[in-house]
This record gives structure tokens, C-alpha cells and sequence, in this order.
């Protein structure tokens, strides 16, 4: 049975397989692709597996559910800007921290408040959440002690340290790490399609570059600053 026919519109995530920028891309009808929202463009619906995928696989993890406490440090990048929405539509409590800048965007995406980290320092104000998002942006040691008993913080990082920390803490308590690299599902594409034709997630694009200023594009990245996601456009 196929899956798709000749001019489908569809997006996907071909994962760390790629290895280099390409116009064209074969893949297999049964990889990660679904069908490509309808109300955005190719550009937005590419910069969604990116981030988006792997804010929802976190988020997951944590059990996320409508009346907790949710951190996002780092809110306003592509994991970021995802976990906001995400955590949001799922009912819970959402802190986003980020840069002065970017305040006025997180707020956008529905933070129901904003912490200015050149300003403040969540880890001091005595705020307690149950889910830490910490998009590798500080470390476990320093959050722990605005982690609610049983709640979850989770990282993208996949340093020795974590990795100890993820196996030792549900020996010594309850609050429990989560680290590693997301999976990528069809399943998640399509739920993301149809949160996106609802009008519950969108994307964020910093800056589009043609394919010709590839360099360009990693430069800018590499300055740590962007606001969600970069696109290379064909």
C-alpha cells in the first residue's frame, strides 16, 4: 500500500544520516515523513522536526500533564521555543528564561511568565517547578534545588557527568534525570501537523539563507544567539 503519490506535500526528519546540505533527498515512503501542515510554508514545516521533535520526546519523558510547574531555560531557541508551546498546550504552568531581547518573543509563544537571565538568576528565587527543560543551559547540580520532589529535570546533554547523575539520583531520592538524544517517529510529524493546522504551535525563524550562503548560515549560528530556528532555503 502506498503511503504518498507523486506531488505530495510532505516534511520529515532523516536524523544524523544526512551528513551534507542537498537540494534533492531520496528517502524511504516509510521514514519519518508525514504529510507537510497545510498552513505553513516548506521552510516553517522544515524548522519543525528540528527542535520540535525533540522538545516533545522530553517533555514526555516527564510525564508532562495539565497543572504542573514547567521551566524552560533557554526559551528562545529551537528546543525552547518547541517546549513552550508544547508544555503550554499540555496544560502546565510555563516559565520560559532567556536573554532581554528575547523576552517579548517567549511571552509570544505563551510563557505565562519570563525570566531574564542577565537579570536574575532562577535558581535563587526560590521558585520550585516540576520539570526543569534545561536545553544543556545549566546543570543539574545548580537547578536540583528548584526541583520539586519527584520531578524531572532533562537535558540534551549526554556528558559523562549526566549520565552518572541520571543513574545515581533515583537511588539517593526521588527527582529524576533525563538525558539522550530524542527518537524520531512518523506518529510525532503527524501530531504535530495537526496541532499546527489548529493554530496551537508555530514555527520560529530567526533568518533564511539561500543554499549558496551555507557558511554564512553556520556562522551565525555558531554565535549561540539565534532565535529559534535557521532555515536554508532551496
Amino acid at each position: 500500500m502506498e503511503l504518498f503519490k507523486r506531488g505530495d506535500r510532505v516534511y520529515g526528519n532523516t536524523g544524523f544520516s544526512s551528513g551534507a546540505y542537498a537540494e534533492y533527498k531520496c528517502l524511504p515512503e516509510d521514514g519519518v515523513l508525514a504529510m507537510k501542515p497545510a498552513n505553513m510554508t516548506y521552510g516553517e514545516a522544515a524548522a519543525v522536526p528540528f527542535g520540535g521533535l525533540t522538545a516533545l520526546h522530553f517533555l514526555r519523558e516527564a510525564n508532562i500533564r495539565g497543572g504542573q510547574k514547567v521551566l524552560i531555560n533557554g526559551a528562545s531557541g529551537s528546543v525552547g521555543a518547541y517546549a513552550i508551546q508544547l508544555a503550554r498546550y499540555f496544560g502546565a504552568e510555563v516559565t520560559g528564561v532567556c536573554s532581554t531581547t528575547n523576552l517579548e518573543m517567549v511571552e509570544s509563544l505563551g510563557a505565562d511568565k519570563v525570566v531574564d537571565y542577565t537579570r536574575e538568576d532562577f535558581t535563587e528565587d526560590g521558585e520550585t517547578y516540576d520539570v526543569i527543560d534545561a536545553v544543556r543551559k545549566t546543570s543539574f547540580s545548580r537547578s536540583k534545588g528548584s526541583l520539586r520532589e519527584g520531578g524531572f529535570y532533562l537535558s540534551t546533554d549526554m556528558g559523562l557527568a549526566l549520565i552518572l547523575q541520571m543513574l545515581w539520583t533515583p537511588i539517593i531520592g526521588s527527582k529524576r534525570v533525563v538525558s539522550g538524544i530524542a527518537g524520531n517517529r512518523t506518529e510525532d510529524l503527524i501530531f504535530f501537523k495537526k496541532l499546527i493546522e489548529a493554530g496551537e504551535i508555530r514555527a520560529v525563524i530567526d533568518r533564511s539563507y539561500p543554499l549558496e550562503q551555507i557558511v554564512e548560515a553556520h556562522k551565525y549560528v555558531e554565535k549561540g544567539h539565534k532565535k529559534g530556528n535557521v532555515v536554508i532555503t532551496v
